[in-house]
């Protein structure tokens, strides 16, 4: 007979399942770092698509320094791990989900400037008061450009 072993995520939740509210505090640290860092938010939360709820894009700013418009996803981790990747919540479904969301947005806005798609990931808990940020621009999601980043 097989022994099995369960693993359950801090929190009793099994399947990864961040609590919302750690989830809100995550993009509220972000859209302050970003603010901090001479970003102008433009939206938050947006859903550029009303008739699919999984569409929405967490931050939409504007980078001053280099007049460029940046599509944020924020992920928030309770911890660093040495052991995972950057970027290892972003999966193949949530970049196809993320590109769709971003498209919607360029076209029901018309949009004809720059633009680039980041992640901030966000180490730390609402309970700790305190949050590492790790902001990783260019990240490859738009076809065709080259100066994005790979994802691994």
């Amino acid at each position: 007979m097989e022994d099995k072993v369960m693993f359950r995520r801090r929190g009793g939740t099994c399947g990864g399942a961040v609590p919302a509210e750690h989830g809100r505090w995550g993009e509220e640290m972000a859209a302050w770092w970003l603010w901090r860092n001479g970003y102008t938010i433009a939206e938050r939360n947006a859903r550029p698509c009303l008739g699919d709820s999984r569409l929405e894009i967490d931050i939409i700013a504007h980078d001053k320094r280099r007049d460029i418009l940046v599509f944020v996803e924020v992920k928030q981790h309770a911890a660093r791990s040495p052991y995972q990747s950057r970027l290892r919540s972003v999966d193949v479904r949530k970049k196809r989900l993320l590109l769709r969301a971003c498209r919607s947005w360029l076209r029901k806005n018309r949009w004809r400037g720059s633009y680039r798609f980041d992640v901030i990931e966000v180490y730390g808990t609402p309970e700790e008061g305190r949050a590492e940020i790790d902001h990783i621009e260019r990240v490859r999601l738009f076809e065709g450009d080259e100066s994005f980043v790979n994802w691994y």
